[in-house]
């Protein structure tokens, strides 16, 4: 999967929420080179054997590498949390850090055109790929997988946006390509059935099938139905879902930490969830040349704060292994060597290692892989779960911990979950979200805890609830809906 998957050179353009490129298929990816240009395809060359349909699904997972998707503008609403200083140089990012933005951000234009354009090309595999002649557990794999991109881009949309139009098979058949919000409740029907059917389609691993590497399995549906439901507060649900990863070999958690954010140990059976990357065919849309210091190839975003350091125990090694400190050696390769990070590299003191990695004859490795979901995370959730639901979580939380070599802890509560997860998911787009949600249940409050001066680079900052719980639909949508979008309430 991986070496297809990553070859991707081809962009959409034009204007993805008119749809217009709704049933446009795609191109042969095993040599980008050599493929047919995207809008050059035609129902008449397209849909023919199973061929045509994994490239089709293949083409669904590359807006996730797209330097303003997942690549970095998604991952850059993090820096609303406590974990980290915007750094960089960019207006628009210091709004949405401060809660200052408005509809016009231009971080909000691509994130909602890449999400639509993942649920047009997962509509038309979901359109087309039934009626194709070809192994039947392919077309199960390639129709789970689309399913589960689609409920991905929607379940994105509905932490971010809240309440958005829906698209579906039938209507882009019947050119249904104008609609207005669906309600909070369709939007989370719809994100449970894409997850749920995906987790019924879907292969439980790839072990011993290295071509297919990378792709999502039952395990990442389950892991997102268990966040989904978390969300949701089924936590029952939540619960039995997320048995299906902890209570699985084939998820196991990595024997060490660091594993999870190392080029060759990378798609191993924690990772259930993450970008494919490939050195050599990715240049500026990887995660780890945004947080990596300048001097050292990378352009300085997303800089750790030492509120997010002193979290960590004494004696976790997670620290080690999440950012760079003043003193630590790191060999970036090549004639630069073995070089120390020193305290005139970062404004705040530090920078993210788990996703800096060198080649060892000098320069970032491009092919370093970034997750999204990995199997710490739902042993996390299932722990929460339980806790929440009156019933004890410690089993989970401590496989965490003692994978770290830490102490387990006794009767976890929720002060315990909110320490492991902002430890084990620093940097992992994870902490906001989390914050957000806990405020919600009245667990945690975040006005309170984002106006705490964290000093010169993070000072109090004024969140206004509800109104930031979501950010606003791009201006330029509603535009173009002709008043068919309402923006949300408050913006």
């Amino acid at each position: 999967m991986k070496n297809k998957m990553l070859t991707f050179g081809n962009r959409v353009t034009g204007m993805v929420t008119s749809f217009s490129v709704m049933l446009m298929l795609f191109s042969q990816c095993d040599d980008v080179l050599d493929s047919t240009s995207y809008g050059q395809v035609s129902t008449q060359q397209f849909w023919r054997n199973g061929e045509d349909v994994v490239s089709a699904v293949n083409a669904i997972y590359e807006p996730l590498l797209q330097e303003e998707y997942f690549g970095h503008w998604e991952r850059t609403f993090d820096i609303c949390s406590d974990d980290m200083w915007r750094a960089g140089d960019h207006g628009e990012d210091q709004s949405i850090e401060f809660f200052t933005y408005d509809a016009d951000n231009p971080k909000l234009r691509p994130i909602w055109k890449w999400k639509y354009e993942m649920i047009s090309r997962a509509n038309a595999v979901l359109i087309n790929a039934p009626d194709v002649n070809m192994d039947q557990a392919t077309k199960n794999r390639s129709l789970g997988e689309a399913y589960f991109l689609r409920g991905f881009s929607y379940w994105r949309h509905y932490l971010i946006h809240g309440e958005v139009p829906i698209f579906v098979e039938d209507d882009v058949i019947a050119g249904r390509l104008n609609k207005p919000k669906a309600t909070m409740a369709e939007m989370e029907a719809q994100i449970e059935s894409d997850f749920q059917q995906a987790a019924e389609l879907l292969p439980a691993s790839y072990a011993g099938d290295p071509d297919n590497l990378g792709r999502v399995s039952q395990g990442t549906a389950y892991g997102f139905l268990a966040k989904f439901y978390l969300y949701t507060e089924q936590f029952a649900k939540s619960i039995e879902a997320g048995q299906h990863v902890t209570t699985n070999a084939a998820y196991a958690l990595a024997p060490t930490f660091e594993v999870n954010f190392s080029v060759d140990a990378e798609n191993n059976a924690e990772t259930l969830f993450a970008m494919q990357y490939k050195d050599g065919w990715t240049t500026d849309n990887t995660p780890q040349i945004y947080t990596t210091p300048r001097p050292w190839g990378g352009w300085d975003f997303r800089e750790p704060i030492q509120d997010l350091v002193d979290e960590f125990e004494a004696d976790d090694p997670r620290l080690g292994y999440t950012v760079f400190q003043v003193g630590d050696m790191v060999d970036l390769g090549g004639e630069e060597g073995v070089q120390e990070y020193t305290a005139d590299l970062s404004q705040t003191g530090y920078h993210f290692r788990k996703f800096a990695s060198w080649r060892t004859t000098g320069g970032l490795n491009a092919g370093q892989n970034a997750p999204i979901l990995r199997a710490s995370d739902v042993y996390l959730m299932v722990a929460e779960a339980k806790i929440r639901s009156g019933q004890n979580g410690d089993a989970e939380i401590n496989a965490v911990r003692e994978r770290n070599g830490l102490d387990p802890v006794t009767n976890a509560d929720m002060d315990d979950i909110m320490h492991e997860r902002r430890v084990e998911l620093a940097g992992e787009n994870e902490r906001h979200q989390d914050l957000l949600r806990w405020d919600k249940a009245n667990i945690v409050d975040i006005v309170a805890l984002y106006a705490a001066d964290r000093g010169p680079l993070k000072p109090g900052r004024t969140f206004m609830r509800p109104k930031h719980y979501y950010f606003p639909i791009p201006q330029r949508e509603i535009d173009l809906s002709n008043g068919v979008l309402i923006q949300n309430e408050n913006y």
